[in-house]
């Protein structure tokens, strides 16, 4: 599995070692309430599952690692020929210092490393506009407004939805230059 650097990160593959950090740090309701599939409140033994099958299914799941430390989590989920949805989250001691925006950088890096893959989507929800710039930044753009179910809120939560394809990807990858790409490993 591959092992992406960044400046600060390292993204690597999930370990039944790492539930315990994992609910400790998405069992936040302020995390957990800002992602669609996370309950709230948040176990180990949910994070051990969820850490099973995201081995057993086509999901491309990664720790995020600073200073060894880890501070969330990211995937990609194949949602069809040639497209798929990245989905993160970052633990509340880590917000507000650009973790999750290297973290996408990073992710993208090996979503389209994969030659089928030509549409990455995502979306946060509506209440949650610093997830928004992150997606802007790495090129996304604005494609429309749903409901989308909260398992920690239990309720609909008005979603903003984002595409990023691999030509704006790749065009802004090239503008950017070596410097700015994480080192595979």
């Amino acid at each position: 599995m591959t092992t992406i650097e960044t400046e600060r990160l390292v993204l690597r593959s999930l370990e039944a070692s790492d539930a315990a950090r994992i609910a400790e740090l998405v069992g936040d309701r302020d995390v957990a309430r800002m992602t669609g599939r996370v309950p709230w409140p948040y176990s180990q033994k949910d994070a051990e599952r969820w850490i099973a099958r995201t081995a057993e299914e086509k999901v491309i799941a990664r720790a995020i690692e600073h200073d060894g430390m880890l501070i969330g989590c990211i995937g990609f989920s194949p949602r069809g020929e040639g497209h798929g949805e990245l989905g993160y989250w970052i633990g509340k001691p880590y917000w507000g210092q650009g973790y999750a925006s290297e973290a996408v950088g990073a992710m993208l890096e090996i979503v389209f490393a994969d030659p089928k893959i030509e549409l990455v989507r995502a979306g946060h929800f509506a209440d949650n506009p610093a997830s928004g710039r992150v997606l802007s930044k790495h090129g996304f753009v604005f494609a429309g407004i749903r409901s989308l179910w909260s398992e920690a809120r239990k309720l609909e939560v008005s979603t903003l939805d984002y595409e990023l394809t691999r030509a704006r990807w790749q065009r802004r990858r090239d503008a950017r230059g070596p410097a700015a790409r994480g080192k595979a490993g």
